[in-house]
């Protein structure tokens, strides 16, 4: 059985017991919940990630950028009605209220990935990286999966937009 001395115990004392709160305080205050990546046809050059990013803080939070290495350009983006017509736009940042969410969904805000590196298989994790404006960054996997039934296929998706 080791022995230590009675300065090196209360050290590694104090050092577990003050850790833990510390730990305990700076825990992530954004959450990224249920990111997917729409599977796409296999010409497309373009899809859509989805996912709800919930903020437990007391601050606004805006997504202000998101990166992955599967397509050459990606951008935030949201559907917007332009005299009666659906049209996709990029915006600038995605607001995460303070205690609240964002959810990036078909036909409303979302990460598009443009201009496919290769086709994207089901089940495939794609990496993401998502910037804030606190300068803070997560990485997350969203996994490729099949358009539900019913919902949009994310045909239109490209630079003409």
């Amino acid at each position: 059985m080791p022995r230590f001395s009675m300065p090196a115990a209360a050290l590694l004392l104090t050092a577990l017991t003050t850790s833990l709160p510390l730990a305990a305080q700076t825990a992530a205050p954004l959450h990224i919940d249920a990111p997917y990546v729409r599977l796409a046809p296999p010409q497309a050059q373009a899809t859509g990630a989805f996912m709800q990013i919930r903020n437990t803080s007391d601050a606004e939070r805006k997504l202000v950028k998101a990166e992955s290495p599967v397509a050459k350009t990606v951008e935030l983006h949201n559907h917007v009605n332009e005299n009666g017509v659906m049209k996709m736009r990029p915006v600038t940042h995605i607001v995460v209220p303070a205690h609240g969410k964002a959810e990036l969904k078909p036909g409303s805000y979302h990460v598009m990935l443009i201009d496919l590196k290769a086709p994207l298989k089901e089940g495939e994790a794609v990496p993401l990286t998502l910037s804030f404006d606190d300068g803070s960054t997560q990485r997350v996997d969203a996994p490729v999966r099949k358009p539900h039934d019913g919902a949009p296929t994310g045909h239109g998706h490209g630079k003409s937009h």
